[in-house]
């Protein structure tokens, strides 16, 4: 009557996946962006190493995909100038060293895909615009705590 625990926990985090999705912000989404082709290649890390070929392979073409019609798809090389002119380069050599990394089976360039993931990931979570507004809320209400604490005394 019932399908698997398993079935339902993954129809419980598809769910969750798309609430969250639904909700994010245009920052938050490329966030998850980075997230997930981060995710995929260290699962592609582990398949390679464990010898799984074909599981290493659909890790390594969805980090490819998350990259190519995610990241690289939502670049304006023409509002984003220079800037964007560089991420369109980059995300072109990420796609062609994990290609070159399936082929060859290679950990090393899964890494330098990873390492070169999180470094941009690091800096897109440093400008987003969210984070400096919870932070100017909260210093706000330190100070406004701070204000109370002394008329009480």
């Amino acid at each position: 009557m019932f399908g698997s625990n398993r079935s339902a926990a993954k129809a419980y985090a598809r769910v969750g996946l798309e609430t969250g999705v639904t909700a994010a912000s245009p920052h938050k989404l490329i966030a998850m962006l980075f997230d997930g082709a981060m995710i995929a290649i260290l699962r592609a890390q582990n398949h390679m190493q464990a010898g799984q070929i074909a599981e290493k392979g659909q890790a390594i073409s969805k980090a490819i995909s998350i990259i190519d019609s995610g990241l690289h798809a939502s670049l304006n090389l023409e509002a984003g100038g220079e800037v964007a002119q560089n991420l369109d380069a980059l995300y072109g050599h990420m796609t062609q060293r994990l290609t070159q990394a399936h082929i060859r089976n290679d950990p090393v360039m899964l890494q330098e895909v990873h390492a070169l993931l999180a470094d941009l990931k690091s800096a897109w979570d440093a400008i987003d615009p969210q984070a400096a507004a919870r932070a100017e809320v909260g210093a706000s209400l330190a100070t406004g705590g701070q204000v109370f604490a002394s008329m009480k005394a």
